[in-house]
């Protein structure tokens, strides 16, 4: 197995991240965004804005990835052995395109109770300060969550635009991956990334969440599939892994998620954004 060493699991602990982990060859991310840019070309609507949630739902290689024993084993080693897959998205910055995204904790629109989960952002592509690479308010985990103020604003990858104001920049630290490496980080770290500002395109490919089976879905309904071990507590539902690509009985399950989990993203808001 491949867990996390001592140190590992250090860093995670005070940091709130670890990074980088080698999980994928580059021959398999190669082909990752081959998938990924034919579903692009071919099937537009399934891969665009709202479409790059759950895309592991229509596509082979992503669920091969969620369900990687090396990502598997480097999460057992922080949430137990037991691991539920709740959701994926795709974040992909053109470049010199207005993306970003903005300084925000997971924990505080997404609903998963209590916080024993993590995220893992797997680079398709390299990630490095030109293209926009998360950035990570190092140590912020510790701390309770924090005022986000709903921004809507253009460019913003996140659903809200919700931004968590005066970051330290002197506590901020780019996290540069190269492609096939991953971060795994915590739900109440702040973070962020910047523009693409390179002229490749930067591809990450964030499995959100991994969770223990004790964890709840309070703000609405996620279904889930069992990553490794059991589903002991049985909260949620469990679906089925992608059965081929763009199969159409995939799709519609994609389709039927996705509109649960902007449920989820706009509970309570006043607005709803370019999901």
């Amino acid at each position: 197995m491949s867990k996390l060493t001592s140190d590992q699991i250090q860093e995670y602990n005070d940091n709130g991240y670890v990074s980088p982990i080698d999980v994928l060859t580059k021959d398999e991310t190669i082909n990752i965004k081959k998938e990924i840019e034919f579903i692009e070309k071919k099937f537009p609507r399934e891969i665009e804005k709202s479409g790059r949630y759950n895309a592991h739902l229509i596509s082979p290689l992503l669920d091969q990835v969620v369900h990687n024993s090396k990502i598997l084993d480097a999460v057992q080693s922080i949430i137990g052995k037991n691991i539920l897959v709740c959701g994926t998205t795709l974040f992909i910055k053109n470049p010199n395109e207005n993306s970003f995204v903005s300084y925000h904790q997971d924990a505080k629109y997404i609903g998963l109770e209590p916080h024993n989960w993590v995220t893992a952002w797997v680079a398709i592509t390299n990630a490095d300060e030109k293209n926009g690479c998360m950035r990570m308010w190092t140590g912020s985990h510790k701390d309770n969550l924090k005022k986000h103020n709903q921004k809507f604003n253009e460019g913003n990858l996140l659903t809200r635009g919700q931004t968590v104001e005066n970051i330290p920049e002197n506590e901020v630290k780019p996290l540069i991956l190269s492609a096939g490496q991953m971060s795994l980080h915590h739900p109440t770290l702040v973070h962020g990334s910047g523009l693409n500002k390179s002229n490749d395109r930067r591809i990450g490919f964030v499995i959100q969440s991994y969770i223990a089976s004790n964890v709840k879905q309070v703000l609405g309904k996620n279904s889930v599939q069992i990553a490794r071990g059991r589903d002991k507590f049985k909260y949620h539902e469990i679906i089925k892994r992608s059965s081929g690509l763009l199969n159409k009985k995939d799709i519609k399950l994609k389709a039927l998620e996705n509109e649960n989990l902007q449920k989820i993203f706009y509970n309570g808001s006043k607005k709803i954004g370019n999901f």
